[in-house]
């Protein structure tokens, strides 16, 4: 039997969220992400706010000057992942193995379950039912032979969506004379290489193969085999040491000249850091640090360390790092850790042996949190599960920004 795949996709997965919670949103332009007179961009937004032209990854300031009446949200990350939770579980009833993309979305392989195309379907209609009656939201869902027609199909028919696609000739059938972009490896420049060579179909791709490859080389092979509905690859459980980093970072609202509180900042991003890695339970073989200036040029730079996810030498390393960086002001800054293991796969230190170094890095973070909370007059020990939630770190570092360092001797 050849594979029988589902692709679920959120719609609109957080602005939905807050529509569900909030019913006097619906049917309005709803924008997640930063405010209009904040730096930042749009995370997500409703399908009201898209009749605007407003999208993804758009500019805030962009959206604003498209959609000025829109309602502007901070997002709620927080509420957003118990939401996913939910989600991942009633999907992975049907599957032998899941694939999780994202919060709100995941290949799904039911070929032992469903035993045929009649039963693959019929789980995917079983998937959109309980998502709307359990969860309160809607998705869109696509079934198909592999996982490049799975996504095609669930984009189909958006918002609350079902396509099936049997096939490689359904699917070829389908897309053959569609732009490039509908195969959704071909980003915009890639497009544009393709559009510049005159290749602006489907049909254009299988009748051009080679030029393709030429301009694309593997990419472009890979391309091709799309063009024609091939696609034998595998549904893959996720795990999260596949992941290549783990990091935080923060857009100031205002850039900064102060060395002392993009050192301050770093403290918090590292405690953020240690707290994400130890909830998956990895560790990481190198530290980096991410500035991006005022004039938007942003550089990284890192160093490998001993295996560690300790926030006390994140946050040593990162100060090191720092340093190295050029003295003007900064729009962004981030840490994080890379050469991601798990508890077995981790080459342990000498430090590790030693019992009391655990301690002796808490101990070093607690004084320097006493210190932080000292400066701003704020209680950082006492309400750090609090402050890592995105939108409180958010409005605490702008705090920080604002009063400026000793702030609790300035009041």
């Amino acid at each position: 039997m050849n594979q029988l795949i589902i692709h679920v996709d959120m719609d609109a997965f957080y602005a939905s969220v807050e529509v569900r919670d909030n019913p006097s949103l619906r049917g309005k332009p709803l924008i997640i992400g930063s405010l209009p007179h904040e730096r930042g961009v749009v995370a997500t937004c409703s399908y009201e706010a898209r009749k605007y032209g407003v999208h993804s990854a758009m500019n805030i300031k962009e959206a604003y000057r498209l959609c000025p009446a829109g309602i502007y949200m901070h997002p709620n990350f927080d509420k957003y992942r118990a939401v996913s939770e939910q989600l991942h579980a009633i999907w992975n009833t049907y599957a032998s193995a899941a694939e999780t993309i994202a919060l709100d979305e995941a290949y799904l392989d039911v070929t032992a379950r469903a035993g045929s195309w009649e039963g693959a379907c019929g789980i995917a209609r079983t998937i959109k039912r309980r998502t709307r009656e359990e969860v309160g939201l809607t998705c869109s869902v696509g079934v198909a032979y592999s996982k490049t027609a799975a996504k095609t199909a669930s984009e189909e028919k958006k918002p609350d969506g079902y396509f099936e696609i049997p096939d490689p000739e359904a699917f070829v059938r389908l897309i053959i004379d569609r732009d490039v972009r509908v195969l959704y490896t071909v980003g915009s420049k890639t497009a544009e290489k393709l559009n510049r060579a005159g290749i602006r179909t489907v049909r254009d791709i299988q009748s051009r193969q080679e030029d393709v490859i030429r301009l694309l080389g593997k990419q472009g092979r890979w391309i091709v085999q799309q063009a024609f509905g091939e696609d034998d690859r595998r549904v893959t459980a996720y795990r999260p040491e596949d992941a290549k980093s783990i990091s935080r970072e923060l857009t100031f609202q205002a850039d900064v000249h102060d060395r002392g509180l993009l050192r301050d900042v770093l403290l918090l991003l590292a405690l953020s850091v240690e707290r994400r890695a130890a909830r998956v339970g990895l560790y990481g073989e190198g530290v980096s640090l991410k500035v991006t200036f005022a004039n938007m040029k942003s550089i990284t730079r890192s160093r490998l360390v001993p295996s560690t996810r300790s926030a006390a030498v994140i946050y040593r390393e990162a100060l090191a790092l720092l340093e190295q960086v050029p003295d003007q002001p900064v729009r962004l800054i981030g840490t994080g850790i890379y050469h991601l293991s798990g508890e077995d796969g981790r080459q342990l230190r000498f430090d590790d042996l030693l019992p009391d170094t655990a301690r002796r890095q808490r101990e070093e973070i607690e004084t320097a949190l006493t210190a932080l909370g000292d400066r701003y007059g704020l209680d950082f020990a006492g309400n750090l599960d609090k402050i890592f939630h995105g939108e409180t770190l958010y409005r605490t570092v702008e705090y920080m920004r604002r009063h400026g360092r000793n702030a609790s001797q300035n009041t």
